[in-house]
């Protein structure tokens, strides 16, 4: 057999033709020599085909059914553009220059109609057409270089919008040649023309050239957007240039770089997938290419895309890399969607291609049926196939499938090559190669990020027919497709129920038949247990444990494949864990249910009636009444999942002998759980890394029971996680449960004795107690806790106590030991991190995600924060304050920069919304007011008073401060906030509290001790109101001028009166104050009266008259205008 060229691992993308336009276009008359396809444009709904007889075809892309045509007399069809913020919108340009802009009227269901038609380009080869991403509008360019927009009125915004617009049609600009391009996004519009681009800003009216090197021909150019998760990143702009290059613009039009892509065009073309021949690949390579652009456009995952008479390009010019190119040949244009192409070809042809992995593609073609071009992609991208992500979507039994339904006496050449890519996966002398060979002829599984197994049962197999049997006839062609889950193309597995189980089985619900299932093993807890002796008293063993972790049916097929390979007994055992062959045969006569549903009996009925009993008002509204029933549940739960001898031994103790114990426990001076350098632990603790690190379920049973040789707290709370469940519970079932056991948490309810709850809020018991039954209740039920729940009980009632949070933690660590977040943590930088992090998106409120960022913390300390802040709100800062607990200036850090991320006028909304509960914006406050503040003795003196001039000095978070006092609050609140201010000596927020609250004099006081008039004729200064404040502020000026202006000077203070101190607080500067306020008319009596006349100078006394002055012309200026106004509208009633 000839070798087959392999494409190397680094290409894991690929272009693919599932579906045959042909028909269609058949359908639609568009393949004749009379009528052809001319244009071609896509939204997310419709798929517009533009003709040469002056028809739009409109075809709904769901099921390719031809929903609507639209006619135009006006000529062929030139240019199509469908509106993508709202699709009941497409713009039309003719072969005459007119733009025709239609109305589909689809939500009323009324007839298309045209809204609007402009003569603007009459004449002229309408060369491109571009809507606005906002409003309804559209760009038009043609072959002379003229850009105009058509700002369309429509009925959807009344008939009064047209009285607005005078002029539909407005003029951008004349470009100096033919407009090879346009593109629009955030209020920019870019003109691709002959020789250069330009860049515009439509709102100002601006315009600018890009770069200074002109060049001649068909150069696209494109907006190269960021999602929603890149915070406040401005998009980029590629600009194609000759060579195979392209300039990187910012958005602003400056020219960051330029990339170069010549020489990585030489590598061999990807094929194309498709059903019209078979993929073929050369690895030799090609000479480089020296390529024109001309056009680009941006795809899904940061792609560019372009095309040349050669074939299609996509690159991924962030990275200056190419992604594939592939050769198609004599295109004319190209419509994208996210990751669909739809080429439309010289001849007319239209071609769909989807951008997909190659997992992904191999997937759908098997779905489909396509077996052997299935397989020849497989073969072709094998090295692709083999690595990790590939593996997840692409399990062992699926390409075991693949290969059974190839024609053995036909394609023996392609069941060979797809053998040895099997072989790859599955390596012959792998220590667990027959244990997952037999794992695989019942089911396929792969490993979620988390680090749990998702695993999907596989029927049909001969033997079945034999058994007490779930189903016993073969299936046919369309039910084995069945068997593989369909899942949309661009679906991403992901963990978003944190209310987890730990095995998630997909089946057919149409079937009646139960699926196979297999639970999670744990890791043997020492290597000292010998391979050799679990085998020869596994049988016993089995029948001891039964009990404590359930069993499960075992297939007829796999029945019998013990029976005749013994060699493998010890791996089917497992991973199917069963009870000796004569207890099997006992139990067949009886019924063919799983043993856990007997074994879990007690546990149902009691879960039933306990949430019976919690329906119940009179129960439901009393705490007590809830415990009570709690703590008779509790019982069952612990007598199934709970340590065995600790439940038994807490049933004879009485509440004071438990308190004894736990006090004895805790004057030991022990651990409350392991610490990280017990390597013991970490064994015990470890999930399931592959399938080649599957652990002997039999050792699991040991490990669990060494879990449970303890009565004291010690014991427990060494014990690993329980992370998963030990068997297989039913998901209504498992809700219940989940159910129960958090509000067992929540309610405090975490051991039982004598039938009562030995609550962690029992006086008796000292704080380190209670925590240590917390945080082995956490342990013992981790699978059964709703994490998200879970976490916010312990931020709110235990944030005291940092074991609690450490617990939590550990248990999320240990559910995501090995996901591929974790794995990269130990040798990626913090960049691809994040980046990978973001690529897993979106997580919502996920805890997993809160694993990860404390990863990063521990690893890169608080450089690691200020980033997370894109992954708001999914990680909340009461989040970060308990990662960061130790240090709470790394969370002050965090906390502002998500602030100031956020526009002014949006960070007062989204601090309140942060402030849950309420009580943490005080601590939040004094946070903030003693880090990175000045120190106290230099804001405040021995009085406690305000140095002068102390409010000037620069506080790190003192736009912080000011948000959180600006909140609204209650009363009781606002004065806790104004003692915080004053004594850390932040006067800016003191002063604004004290006039909130309507301490006007207290505010006085501090001012004149501030010294800086500013405070009180600034935009936010504090003028007095009333004529005794206006006299008590006289007095305080008077009594501090001594102070501060006579004696030795502070800062810039002088003599009073002076006037080289204009800022300061003198008599002479409030008695100016108060003339301005109420006029000096009014001003001079008053000043008598305090008998301040004596203490005001020359200055004064012209600042006066200069007043007057104003004052009376002001007033003539007031009479002149009502006079003129009162003679204009006597003339206009005569």
């Amino acid at each position: 057999m000839a070798s087959v060229p392999i494409i190397p691992d680094s290409y894991n993308h690929v272009l693919a033709e599932f579906e045959c336009l042909d028909p269609l276009l058949s359908a639609l008359r568009l393949d004749s020599s009379r009528l052809k396809c001319t244009c071609v444009a896509v939204s997310k709904r419709w798929l517009a085909l533009g003709s040469s007889g002056g028809g739009l075809n409109l075809i709904q892309k769901d099921g390719w059914k031809q929903r609507l045509f639209l006619t135009h007399k006006e000529g062929a069809i030139a240019r199509v553009a469908c509106c993508l913020h709202d699709e009941d919108y497409v713009a039309v340009a003719t072969s005459q220059g007119l733009v025709v802009v239609w109305e589909l009227n689809q939500e009323r269901r009324g007839k298309p109609e045209r809204i609007y038609v402009s003569s603007e380009h009459k004449g002229r080869k309408v060369t491109a057409l571009c809507w606005d991403t906002a409003a309804l509008r559209v760009f038009v360019g043609d072959h002379v270089g003229k850009v105009s927009a058509i700002k369309i009125n429509t009925s959807k915004q009344g008939k009064a919008a047209a009285t607005f617009v005078m002029f539909p049609v407005q003029i951008i600009t004349t470009v100096d040649s033919r407009v090879v391009q346009l593109d629009y996004l955030d209020g920019r519009l870019l003109i691709s023309s002959l020789t250069r681009t330009y860049l515009c800003d439509t709102e100002r009216e601006k315009f600018w050239k890009i770069g200074n090197k002109e060049r001649d021909g068909e150069f696209g150019a494109c907006f190269f957007p960021f999602g929603k998760n890149s915070g406040n990143q401005q998009p980029l702009i590629y600009c194609a240039r000759p060579g195979s290059r392209m300039w990187e613009v910012n958005f602003d039009g400056e020219v960051q770089s330029t990339h170069q892509f010549k020489q990585l065009l030489s590598s061999p073309p990807l094929p194309v997938v498709t059903l019209r021949l078979d993929p073929h690949y050369t690895s030799s390579s090609c000479s480089p290419q020296s390529l024109s652009f001309p056009k680009l456009l941006y795809l899904a995952e940061h792609c560019v895309m372009t095309w040349t008479e050669r074939g299609i390009y996509i690159f991924l010019p962030q990275s200056v890399q190419v992604l594939l190119w592939s050769e198609v040949k004599d295109i004319q244009d190209i419509a994208v969607y996210k990751s669909e192409l739809f080429c439309l070809h010289t001849n007319g042809k239209v071609v769909h291609l989807s951008l997909l992995l190659v997992d992904r593609c191999i997937e759908r073609l098997i779905r489909r049926g396509f077996w052997t071009l299935a397989a020849r992609v497989c073969c072709l991208f094998q090295n692709s196939i083999v690595s990790c992500r590939a593996r997840k979507n692409l399990p062992l039994d699926k390409l075991e499938h693949l290969k059974s339904q190839l024609d053995a006496s036909t394609q023996e050449d392609l069941i060979t090559q797809l053998e040895e890519l099997i072989s790859k996966l599955e390596p012959l002398d792998s220590a667990c190669s027959s244990r997952r060979s037999s794992i695989s002829s019942h089911e396929s599984f792969s490993v979620l990020d988390s680090g749990i197994y998702r695993v999907i049962s596989r029927r049909g197999s001969q033997s079945d027919e034999d058994s007490c049997s779930l189903h016993s006839q073969t299936f046919s062609e369309d039910e084995r497709l069945k068997e593989f889950p369909a899942h949309q193309e661009d679906e991403q597995i992901e963990l978003d129920n944190v209310s987890h189980a730990s095995v998630t089985v997909e089946a057919d619900r149409n079937e009646t038949f139960l699926p196979f299932n297999i639970p999670l093993s744990f890791r043997s807890p020492s290597p000292l247990v010998s391979l050799q002796a679990v085998k020869e008293s596994v049988s016993s063993f089995v029948r001891k444990t039964t009990e404590k972790i359930g069993t499960l049916h075992i297939s007829p097929d796999s029945r019998g494949r013990q029976e005749a390979k013994d060699d493998e007994s010890l791996q089917e055992l497992t991973v199917n864990p069963v009870a000796s062959p004569q207890e099997e045969k006992e139990l067949e006569p009886h019924s063919c249910q799983l043993p856990e549903e007997d074994h879990l009996r007690d546990l149902k009925s009691a879960t039933a009636e306990a949430i019976a009993k919690l329906q119940d008002p009179l129960v439901l509204l009393e705490p007590q009444c809830m415990r009570r029933v709690l703590q008779e549940w509790l019982i069952h739960l612990e007598e199934k999942f709970g340590c065995k001898e600790h439940s038994a031994s807490s049933a004879k103790k009485s509440k004071t002998v438990c308190a004894e114990e736990e006090r004895a426990v805790l004057e030991e001076d022990l651990p409350l759980y392991p610490t990280d350098g017990d390597p013991a632990d970490k064994e015990q603790s470890s999930i399931l890394k592959d399938c080649s690190e599957k652990e002997n379920t039999v050792d699991t049973c040991v490990s669990k029971n060494m879990c449970e040789n303890s009565t004291d707290l010690k014991g427990p709370l060494d014990c690993c996680f329980q992370v998963s469940s030990p068997c297989v519970i039913e998901p209504d079932v498992q809700k219940d449960l989940v159910e129960l056991t958090t509000l067992c948490f929540e309610l405090c309810v975490f051991s039982c004795a004598n039938g009562e709850a030995e609550e962690s809020s029992d006086r008796s018991l000292p704080l380190a107690a209670s925590w240590t039954l917390v945080c082995r209740f956490m342990r013992s039920y981790f699978f059964l806790l709703d994490l998200k729940r879970l976490k916010q009980c312990i931020i709110t009632m235990y944030a005291a106590s940092p074991n609690v949070w450490e617990t939590y933690i550990t248990g999320l660590k240990e559910l995501t030991c090995h996901s591929p977040v974790a794995l990269a943590m130990e040798n990626e930088d913090m960049l691809k991190i994040l980046k990978q992090l973001h690529d897993l998106g979106p997580w919502d409120d996920s805890p997993l995600l809160l694993v990860h960022a404390q990863r990063l913390y521990e690893k890169f300390g608080e450089i690691a924060l200020r980033p997370l802040i894109k992954f708001y709100p999914s990680i909340l800062p009461s989040d970060i304050k308990q990662l960061c607990r130790n240090d709470p200036a790394h969370f002050l850090a965090y906390l502002d920069s998500l602030v100031k991320s956020k526009p002014e006028d949006k960070r007062s909304s989204l601090l309140r919304s942060l402030l849950q509960p309420e009580s943490v914006r005080l601590d939040w406050l004094c946070l903030a007011v003693s880090h990175d503040a000045p120190q106290r003795t230099n804001t405040v003196d021995a009085e406690g008073n305000p140095r002068p001039r102390s409010h000037l000095f620069t506080w790190g978070y003192s736009q912080l401060i000011l948000l959180l006092i600006k909140l609204p609050a209650d009363f009781v609140t606002k004065e806790k906030m104004a003692d915080i201010c004053k004594s850390h000596g932040f006067w800016p927020g003191y002063l604004f509290l004290c006039l909130e609250l309507d301490r006007r004099i207290e505010a006085f006081t501090n001012i004149a001790h501030l010294d800086d008039l500013s405070l009180l004729n600034g935009e936010d200064g504090a003028i007095p109101e009333t004529i005794e404040e206006w006299k008590f502020l006289l007095h305080l000026a008077q009594n501090h001028s001594t102070t501060f202006h006579h004696g030795p000077g502070n800062g810039n203070a002088v003599s009073n009166g002076s006037p080289s101190c204009p800022d300061c607080i003198t008599v002479e500067n409030i008695a100016l104050l108060l003339a301005k306020a109420i006029g000096p008319n009014r001003a001079l009596p008053l000043l008598r009266e305090c008998g301040l006349t004596l203490e005001l100078s020359e200055r004064f006394t012209s600042v006066c008259e200069i007043l007057r002055i104003a004052e009376k012309r002001q007033r003539a200026l007031i009479q002149s205008m009502l006079e003129r106004c009162d003679r204009f509208l006597w003339s206009q009633q005569a």
